[in-house]
């Protein structure tokens, strides 16, 4: 059924390029993005790399518009094993008229806490400008998407999906991410009584799997944040509502973040910043579960879910094209009996603290090279303090050609 649909929308995109204007002008490059990393996990030390060959096209369509494609082949290397996975990256086809503006094909969304879905997406989106805010309309599929990237684990099954490997004579079946329907009514105002900017959000998800237990989700979400003078406070809450197998449940997350503008003869910043996602409490308060999983640490790289985070992070920008960056983040279970995300045992709450630095030279425009490294210390927490260290040190290149 996927793959008769993945070509029947094939044919009609087919159809539709002769009605498309003349391309006047056109755009093409090529980017190549190049990961190495070196880590201690908690069974043993491994080498993996990551590179990525991505071309893409851009045009615009004569005064109403633009289409940009983008695909990816990427070739990984992993637990002493080579794999190569081809990839359609962002294809989006954009059209402004006035105050509406209109993007269809595989497009970016993200959620205004950017937790709770975010990422390239199947599907549509308009947005309309008005005197008192943004507003926009969204509805996407995720079951054409690179599971890797989708980062859609909220089920056990899906997170076993994830795990598993790319199987080519079963490609269907091992490739694509978990099919869910997504939809998100947002609305942004940039400068409410010429201070606050606020945004937010109804979104959800149904699960379109067909399994006997199905997970449907709804959010709603809100941020607002408040600049004064050299300091950004930012504040952020979500209720999210489940069902799951006919049972109603609940749950709820929130982020507090503070950011300071340093008086210094640097460009450098100071920020706090702090989330929490609610655990079990009983059958209907259970644990935050977002669609997309975004990893809360550079080493950890923990889900948020009934988990907590308390990260400082100190940019500074040393000169045009050098900058550095140090942070420590804290890691809190909400709830033990919910959370699995760490290694070893969970006798306590308290999970440890990461520490993290990364380096990043861009010499021209076209070239960046960052450099990072950190260390996941458990034996600062009560949850496994007897658990060894978990580090990594990682190098990445990446080059645009035009």
């Amino acid at each position: 059924m996927q793959r008769s649909f993945l070509i029947k929308s094939l044919v009609l995109l087919l159809a539709l390029v002769p009605a498309l204007p003349p391309l006047s002008a056109y755009d093409l490059g090529l980017l190549l993005d190049q990961n190495g990393s070196y880590e201690n996990t908690a069974d043993t030390n491994e080498l993996s790399y990551t590179g990525v060959l991505i071309p893409w096209f851009s045009t615009p369509l004569n005064d109403w518009g633009d289409l940009y494609i983008a695909a990816g082949a990427t070739v990984e290397y992993g637990q002493e094993e080579w794999t190569m996975v081809p990839e359609l990256l962002r294809t989006e086809l954009e059209g402004r008229w006035d105050v509406i503006e209109l993007r269809a094909g595989r497009i970016p969304y993200s959620d205004p806490l950017g937790f709770i879905a975010s990422g390239l997406f199947d599907g549509a989106r308009v947005t309309y400008d008005t005197p008192r805010g943004t507003w926009s309309l969204g509805a996407w599929y995720t079951g054409f998407l690179y599971k890797k990237n989708a980062n859609i684990t909220m089920t056990y099954d899906e997170l076993g999906l994830y795990d598993s490997k790319v199987d080519y004579s079963d490609f269907a079946n091992t490739y694509f991410a978990p099919r869910r329907f997504l939809a998100a009514l947002d609305w942004e105002h940039p400068g409410l009584k010429e201070l606050v900017r606020l945004k937010a959000a109804l979104i959800g998800q149904f699960d379109l799997t067909g399994g006997e237990e199905l997970y449907h989700s709804q959010y709603l979400t809100a941020k607002l944040s408040i600049p004064v003078q050299s300091f950004v406070l930012d504040l952020g809450a979500c209720v999210e509502t489940m069902e799951v197998s006919r049972n109603f449940q609940i749950s709820f997350a929130g982020e507090l973040g503070i950011a300071w503008y340093l008086p210094t003869s640097l460009d450098d910043r100071l920020m706090f910043t702090g989330r929490f996602s609610g655990g079990t409490v009983n059958d209907t308060v259970r644990a935050f579960v977002p669609l997309t999983t975004q990893p809360q640490g550079n080493i950890l790289k923990a889900k948020l879910s009934g988990l907590s985070m308390l990260n400082l992070d100190y940019t500074a920008r040393l000169q045009e094209s050098f900058s550095f960056s140090l942070s420590s983040s804290y890691f809190v279970i909400s709830d033990m009996r919910t959370y699995d995300g760490i290694p070893g045992g969970r006798d306590g709450y308290f999970l440890g603290n990461e520490f993290y630095g990364k380096l990043v030279w861009s010499p021209v425009s076209d070239l960046q090279i960052r450099a990072g490294g950190g260390v996941f210390l458990p034996m600062l927490g009560n949850a496994d303090p007897q658990g060894g260290l978990l580090w990594q040190v990682e190098l990445r290149v990446s080059l645009a050609l035009f």
